[in-house]
């Protein structure tokens, strides 16, 4: 009877954000004071408001794999964390905080982790593995969480029936707490529990008491009431009971059983008229419910103990008509259950994306004695089995998918081989057909001409092309006229060489230092071509020797994810098959459960029914029914 209150906010929200030491998803703050300084990250957090948190894992850890989030390292671990625990692999995840912790985590940090932990922990069931990491948490928890961590170790210690020790944890926090109703209802639970029946009575009346602004405290209001009324029932304290039946709410889920102790306060009382009131009306409804089905046999009870008893006897008839009904119902649901169409509509009828941990049940499948199901599918066992039914559904689509695209990536290397085969000797062909060798050859004899000319300074090193075609002139000039020594005529042209000669000679030391300047710079450029066609004529050989070789390893490293789908996808089908049927079977249980219940239900409305006939025809020896002695 003890009760829990989680935030409202997505858990994952929660751990990924208020770990980090920030306000959780819904209130992000964007006014830049979180910088993400990685794009790779600031993608995974895109994905993760988007819901899509299977998504924001993979992209996440390949990001990890590949150090690309280096500036959010804690955040990014934090956040996985987060999810992997929101998904129910809380080991993996209490990993992830231990190695967060051995990294130097911040005390502040380190806590929340752990408290986060023991609530998922709590919440699956796993009572042990909670306390272990309850007993972990430091003195830096924030105050927020304070009381919730107070609320989760008082749980626990109820859940191992160790209500002094709940009430040593809760009574501080009554004091305290801004919102004490959880508080006050689990600690009058636990007050009456261990015998302080006046004190847990006291607790419990302020919870039943207290103004309720939502659902979630008018639900809490209402099953403090219930308590306080079957607790005054069992010490025949009838008209408390009554009182603190009356404030229960007619529509709310509670209402059911408070009518059903309404009429055994009053039965109680002897007072089997004023009983009749709220039995029939709860044996009005349709909801099939445990308290419904009784009342069924309560009110032939009541009006056999009036008197009446063709009333009774007729309403026992009916009543034993409508257990058989139900039973046959209850039947024909077990059946549609065992052939999958449940499971299979619920997958129909509310689909979704992602592995989402927030994914739930809202729309009913169009089945038979829909009334069945909706008391299934409020069990919390239930819900979680068919998370994990339809998170399995998910991952067999994933590998499957991945299994198709194995067959494009097989394809694509194996046209980028054969492109390969194709392209590389004209490649090869066109680098030979350059001449590397020989342009080399030439770079290392203008080179020798330029540091030659640099040496000796010499002008005509690095003349023109005009200026060596006038140099020749001048060198044909002068053989001419020293084959005609003598002659006036060419004495007279001597003196034109010579100043042309000199003035060559001038302009060429004029521009002996600009050109000089820009051969080198120019013979450095030849060099830098010259080494970049040697790299990529390297790099050709490299292909040559290396590409196939890495064909070869993507062809080996498909091969090898192909037979861990082929491995993986079967083991998957099998769990998805077994995880079904334990679905399947949770809901079984239930409506055979019920089936039993009917079962005893019908054999009292015989008995109850022989014992009128008997009484009708004087017969007063028959042993009396369980109805004559029915106790709340």
């Amino acid at each position: 009877m003890s009760d829990f209150k989680f935030p409202v906010k997505p858990l994952i929200a929660a751990i990924g954000f208020a770990l980090c030491g920030m306000a959780g998803a819904a209130d992000l703050p964007n006014d830049g004071a979180h910088v993400i300084k990685d794009p790779y990250y600031g993608e995974t957090l895109f994905q993760f408001f988007q819901n899509h948190y299977f998504s924001t894992l993979t992209g996440l850890m390949v990001s990890q794999e590949f150090d690309r989030v280096s500036h959010h390292a804690e955040e990014a671990e934090v956040l996985r964390g987060g999810i992997l625990l929101s998904y129910g692999m809380h080991r993996e995840a209490a990993s992830v905080f231990e190695r967060l912790i051995d990294m130097g985590a911040t005390p502040k940090t380190r806590d929340r982790a752990w408290f986060y932990l023991a609530k998922i922990r709590y919440q699956r069931g796993y009572l042990p593995e909670a306390e272990a990491a309850l007993k972990r948490i430091g003195k830096d928890l924030p105050q927020e969480l304070q009381e919730e961590r107070g609320l989760l170790e008082a749980n626990l210690l109820m859940a191992h029936a160790d209500y002094a020790g709940a009430i040593k944890v809760l009574q501080p926090l009554e004091a305290t707490s801004v919102d004490p109703t959880y508080v006050r209802y689990n600690l009058g639970i636990a007050l009456m529990k261990t015998g302080s029946t006046d004190s847990g009575i006291a607790m419990l009346n302020q919870v039943g008491i207290a103004p309720a602004d939502d659902e979630e405290h008018r639900s809490l209001r209402d099953r403090a009431n219930l308590a306080l009324g079957f607790g005054a029932l069992s010490v025949k304290k009838n008209q408390d009971a009554r009182n603190y039946f009356e404030r229960i709410r007619l529509k709310g889920a509670q209402a059911n059983k408070a009518l059903l102790g309404m009429g055994w306060s009053s039965v109680s009382d002897k007072n089997f008229k004023q009983a009749l009131v709220p039995w029939m009306e709860l044996a009005q409804r349709d909801d099939n419910d445990t308290a419904e089905l009784e009342a069924k046999l309560a009110v032939p009870y009541a009006y056999a103990e009036l008197g009446a008893l063709g009333q009774s006897a007729k309403l026992y008839s009916q009543a034993i008509t409508t257990f058989t009904n139900e039973d046959a119902a209850l039947d024909e649901s077990i059946a549609v259950i065992q052939s999958g169409k449940l499971v299979d509509t619920l997958l129909q009828e509310n689909p979704g994306e992602d592995m989402d941990w927030f994914w739930s049940i809202k729309t009913l499948p169009a089945m038979p004695h829909s009334s069945h199901l909706a008391r299934v599918l409020a069990q919390h066992e239930f819900q979680e089995a068919f998370k994990n039914y339809r998170d399995l559904r998910f991952l067999s689509k994933n590998l499957e998918d991945w299994r198709d695209k194995l067959d494009v990536f097989s394809a694509m290397l194996e046209n980028r081989r054969k492109a390969f085969a194709e392209r590389l000797p004209q490649v090869m062909a066109q680098s030979q057909n350059v001449g590397l060798p020989a342009l080399q050859a030439r770079q290392v004899q203008l080179t020798q001409q330029i540091d030659s000319g640099s040496a000796d300074g010499d002008g005509a090193a690095f003349a023109d092309s005009k200026q060596v075609a006038l140099s020749e002139r001048i060198n044909e000039a002068q053989k001419l006229i020293d084959q005609h020594p003598g002659d006036t005529e060419f004495s007279t042209a001597q003196e034109k060489v010579r100043l042309v000669r000199g003035a060559l000679v001038w302009q060429l030391a004029q521009d002996f230092p600009d050109r000089e300047w820009r051969a080198k710079k120019e013979i450095e450029e030849i060099n830098a071509q010259l080494g970049k066609a040697q790299n990529l004529e390297q790099q050709l050989l490299d292909a040559q020797r290396d590409e196939p070789v890495r064909f070869d390893k993507f062809e080996q490293r498909l091969t090898a994810i192909s037979a861990a789908l082929n491995t993986m996808i079967p083991r998957i089908a099998a769990l998805q098959h077994e995880q079904q049927i334990v679905v399947q079977n949770i809901a079984i249980t239930q409506l055979s459960g019920e089936k039993e219940l009917l079962t005893q239900y019908a054999t009292q409305a015989r008995f109850a029914l022989a014992q009128l006939y008997d009484r009708g025809t004087g017969n007063t020896t028959a042993p009396k029914t369980e109805a004559d002695h029915a106790t709340p």
